[in-house]
């Protein structure tokens, strides 16, 4: 990150000159209007903002709370330690990502001044622009956005190990710079970036920590998901479960606890995705597509694909 940033974001809060002069807690009326420690975007957003960034309170210990808004936490410098859900402890280091939805809630512990942390703001609506630019046909991108807009009741926080991707690291800075600066047009500007930046933590979906065993089950979440993205006309299980290292059984039971579907599910609803993009957007004939997709039955196709549109693809095709 550039030291002007840096220095930028490093400053003394007002809220910080407090606490460093004896006060020994956070004032949640700052955050919070209701009896549960919830933060509410309407005391720290100005209306009709859908996002904003604030740094992380240092010096002081956060106790546990959720929003009514997405959060992305940033580390820029030194690390923090979030406790989410009352039982996972993540170490945040210099360049990681940290998205939790509303359904999270997370405790902090008390960060120093070199521990350097920005907090994105953001508004469920916010993530209207980013989706429509996130390819329809992929089931990791679905599996982002479900994940950002509580739709995914298994996983209530995404946590990136991106230090040293460089498309990301830009595009974070981008959105700081812009939010710094109140650029205009500036939701416009950081729904776009926003939609890049998903797109490409997609792409480096096997920098999501390995190292922390409670993120392991998340990396190869992941990883599945690449793989059925990628191999979708013919991948097996047997062959994602010899490339994570992990027993068939153990991969089959992940899948089914995790995203509510089982190896085989996802291939045809990969599948299926693929067929839309093909009908909507190419002039290929439907056995064509049916070769492309990698289905040997097209009688199984037609009604897999009937059961999910409600139609043949002819009809999908004319509308």
């Amino acid at each position: 990150m550039r030291e002007e940033l840096l220095e930028k974001l490093s400053e003394i809060t007002p809220e910080e000159r407090e606490i460093l002069a004896g006060d020994t807690e956070i004032h949640q009326e700052l955050y919070t209007t209701g009896r549960d420690f919830v933060i509410d975007s309407r005391l720290l957003l100005e209306k009709g903002k859908l996002i904003e960034i604030r740094p992380h309170t240092r010096f002081v210990y956060f106790p546990s709370h959720r929003h009514n808004y997405v959060e992305l936490v940033y580390m820029c410098a030194g690390s923090i330690t979030h406790i989410i859900n009352k039982k996972t402890t993540i170490v945040l280091e210099e360049g990681d990502l940290l998205f939790l939805n509303q359904q999270a809630s997370h405790e902090i512990l008390p960060a120093g001044e070199k521990d350097i942390a920005v907090n994105f703001l953001i508004l469920p609506e916010f993530f209207d622009r980013p989706i429509s630019m996130i390819e329809r046909e992929n089931l990791l991108r679905d599996f982002l956005i479900s994940t950002l807009s509580g739709e995914n009741q298994l996983t209530d926080y995404l946590y990136i190990k991106a230090k040293g991707i460089i498309p990301v690291e830009n595009l974070i800075e981008n959105m700081l710079w812009t939010l710094i600066g109140h650029t205009p047009m500036m939701d416009t500007i950081n729904q776009t970036s926003m939609g890049l930046l998903l797109m490409n933590l997609s792409r480096f979906a096997d920098s999501i920590s390995r190292s922390d065993p409670a993120q392991i089950e998340q990396s190869l979440v992941f990883s599945v998901l690449d793989y059925v993205d990628h191999h979708y006309q013919s991948g097996t299980l047997a062959e994602i479960s010899e490339i994570l290292h992990q027993p068939t059984y153990y991969i089959s039971r992940l899948i089914k606890r995790r995203l509510g579907k089982n190896f085989k599910e996802l291939l045809q609803t990969r599948k299926l995705q693929q067929a839309d993009y093909l009908l909507r957007n190419t002039a290929l004939s439907v056995d064509r597509i049916i070769e492309l997709i990698g289905y040997e039955n097209s009688s199984y196709f037609y009604r897999t694909f009937r059961e999910q549109y409600g139609c043949s693809p002819k009809e999908y095709r004319e509308r």
